[in-house]
């Protein structure tokens, strides 16, 4: 589903009368005419079309993620993938204030890069990889992957993220991303590598042995590459579910 075919954004329109506007044959803001619902709701309606046609034009995602729900954020995800950037951390642990951040792998634009603390990893390159990105797509990244990255980098992440573990919810898949990965039937190519074992393998790569890091690397971005998958169907299942066309 395009932000097009929503109608929710609107002050005042909720998933009912969004629905029997569907119901109508009204799915497309070009088919939308104020007297399908009438009175100020429908001139309120044709404002946020007017409006929001300029936006998608100006391919400004800041604007209907703040007009849609934040259940509804998944329909972003259509209209602006082009803009998005998937991306997944590794770490030492899961304290932001004691622990750090190992490599961070990001994929946009099909291109996937994967930045190394002691290398590469620093808040100019992060800010710089981050720079086109519109929309953040990450599984758990709102309570994790970004609080991590700006309290140890001190950079701004604050722009429209699609979190998927609540997207996945929706459709009723929960779990960690392994689990939910499985349920979808992505396969990867080890799986038996978890993230304690991504702690494991920065250990020791500290230590000097051969291969752990491009072990560790390899499956930082392998999660990140199927985060792309993942929102490609978990979106398709839930417009399957919700639109009405």
């Amino acid at each position: 589903m395009r932000v097009e075919n929503s109608f929710i954004g609107t002050d005042g329109v909720g998933e009912k009368t969004e629905r029997s506007i569907w119901e109508q044959g009204v799915t497309h803001w070009d088919e939308f005419e104020p007297s399908v619902v009438g009175g100020q709701r429908g001139d309120r309606i044709q404002q946020f079309i007017h409006e929001g046609r300029e936006r998608v034009a100006e391919t400004d995602v800041s604007y209907f993620d703040h007009a849609f729900p934040n259940s509804e954020r998944w329909r972003l995800y259509e209209t602006f993938r082009e803009r998005a950037c998937f991306f997944d951390i590794e770490t030492t642990g899961l304290d932001q204030d004691r622990n750090q951040v190992t490599t961070v792998s990001l994929h946009q634009d099909g291109e996937t890069q994967t930045l190394v603390a002691g290398d590469d990893l620093t808040a100019e390159n992060l800010r710089a990889a981050f720079d086109g990105a519109d929309l953040l797509v990450t599984f758990n990244g709102k309570r994790f992957d970004v609080p991590f990255l700006e309290a140890n980098f001190d950079i701004d992440l604050d722009r429209p993220h699609l979190d998927l573990m609540y997207t996945c919810k929706k459709i009723g898949l929960s779990g960690g991303l392994k689990q939910v990965e499985q349920d979808i039937g992505i396969e990867r190519d080890r799986p038996d590598i978890s993230g304690r074992d991504a702690v494991r393998l920065w250990r020791e790569h500290e230590q000097g042995r051969d291969g752990a890091l491009e072990t560790l690397v390899s499956y930082n971005r392998e999660d990140t590459v199927n985060l792309k998958i993942l929102a490609d169907t978990a979106t398709e299942r839930l417009d399957d579910r919700v639109f009405v066309g």
